[in-house]
């Protein structure tokens, strides 16, 4: 006799414990760092032109500012997707092959063609 096993796996369920719904304790190390050089922008401020309305202002866009774009949504946040824009742009991005004629389709020259990114003797392929 066969016995089925099931998997029950909840829905909703975080990995760390968060202080509201996308931001723990991850999140808010970050947000400091950005509340931190926002006050130091301020401090320069007030030092250069000793305002006290501007320097108020950019103080509190640091705190706001630095905890919306640290806070997740659909498990990426602002400060996310900027680190995988800038690895993706470092990444490789051209892979180099040679493609051999496998089946004797191409004819008389079974000279290896180098090949990148879906480029054939300069020319796009598949589309």
């Amino acid at each position: 006799m066969e016995q089925e096993i099931s998997l029950y796996i909840p829905m909703g369920v975080k990995a760390e414990h968060e202080f509201f719904n996308g931001f723990g304790k991850k999140e808010l190390s970050q947000s400091l760092i950005g509340s931190v050089m926002g006050g130091m922008i301020a401090i320069f401020l007030w030092l250069v032109m000793e305002n006290v309305a501007l320097t108020v202002v950019v103080a509190l866009t640091g705190i706001f500012g630095s905890v919306m774009m640290c806070t997740k949504e659909n498990s990426q946040s602002v400060v996310d997707q900027i680190g995988n824009i800038v690895r993706f742009y470092y990444s490789q991005q051209i892979y180099p092959y040679r493609m051999l004629d496998e089946w004797g389709i191409e004819g008389q020259d079974n000279e290896p063609e180098i090949c990148c990114n879906g480029l054939v003797g300069g020319k796009r392929v598949g589309t």
